[in-house]
Formats: structure tokens, sequence, C-alpha cells
């Protein structure tokens, strides 16, 4: 940068002006944080969990998500490939794996459901038959 030899008053005094009130420089970091808060995507590992203890859990992480205005809740929940249901002749094949019964036990819970939009299948990106999203209202 080559310095300039003859800076007038009026530049200075303009110069010094402008750094103590930059009114056209972002805070980026400010920004960062701001534009997290409005679009984030919660994650969650539901693999270990048992019925029960996923729908207590699935509720905290909703309610928690919606005070804290995340817009999207990723649950990983697995393809149900590993799960001994098959060997019980009273336990249902299907309802009784996290990837089904997670998605009913919101729809079928009122304090959850006014909270949410939708509840899908995962991208395949984002874990596929094994997750599902859960977007949720702007409140």
């Amino acid at each position: 940068m080559i310095k300039k030899k003859n800076i007038s008053q009026k530049d200075i005094n303009t110069w010094e002006n402008y750094i103590k009130n930059p009114s056209d420089i972002t805070d980026k970091e400010k920004a960062l944080k701001d534009n997290k808060s409005r679009y984030t995507r919660f994650k969650f590992d539901l693999h270990g969990f048992t019925l029960l203890e996923a729908n207590k859990k699935v509720k905290e992480i909703i309610l928690s998500c919606v005070k804290n205005n995340y817009k999207e809740i990723l649950l990983i929940t697995g393809k149900g490939i590993h799960s001994n249901t098959e060997k019980n002749i009273y336990v249902s094949k299907d309802l009784s794996k996290l990837k089904y019964s997670v998605p009913d036990y919101i729809n079928s819970n009122l304090d959850l459901s006014k909270y949410i939009v939708s509840v899908s299948n995962a991208d395949k990106v984002d874990g596929g038959e094994g997750a599902i999203i859960i977007k949720l209202k702007n409140l």
C-alpha cells in the first residue's frame, strides 16, 4: 500500500469519525449467530433406547427445540434390523421399531403435534430409512 503524503484535515476528520461508528461494516459473528437461530437443525441419535425411553426423550427434545427456536429435528432411529421383536409373538414387528413408533407417538400426542409441521423419512444423506426429519412450526 502506498502511503499518501498530503492528507487533508477534512479527510482525517472523516476517517476518524468513520472508525468511531462504522455503519456499513457487518459484524460477521453476530450475523452468523442470528442466522443460526433462524434456521438450525437439532440432531439426536435414539439407538439403544427402548420405546418408552425414546418417546420420553423425543417429547423432551421437541419441547426444548420449540423453546430454542429450532426449525428441524433429525432423529436417528435406525432401521430396526437388529431388533429382537420377531421372536415375540405378542409384539408388533413394525410398531416395536423406533422408525415406526416415534412418528406415531408424535402424531398421536396432542401436546407435541401442535408444534409439528411434518414428520417424514430423512433424505439419504441424512440417514434415509434409518432417520426421520421433524419440521417445527414457526411460533
